[in-house]
């Protein structure tokens, strides 16, 4: 489930970096476009890193050990 979810979030931010690309490309004139895309992708940024630090910090994911 954590997987899928991590996955599922990768290809968002991924999906919102192209879309920025894209209206970099298109609205020359006004940037709001793009910064409305690559606000979303910090967003998601942060809640993938919040869900990967919860995850390890309820066991999910084992931590590295010597």
């Amino acid at each position: 489930m954590l997987k899928l979810a991590v996955v599922l979030l990768l290809l968002a931010i991924i999906g919102s970096l192209f879309s920025g690309l894209f209206f970099l490309y298109r609205d020359r004139a006004s940037g709001q476009h793009m910064a409305r895309a690559l606000t979303w992708r910090i967003g998601l940024s942060i809640m993938l890193f919040l869900l990967l630090l919860a995850g390890f910090r309820f066991g999910l994911i084992p931590g590295y050990s010597q």
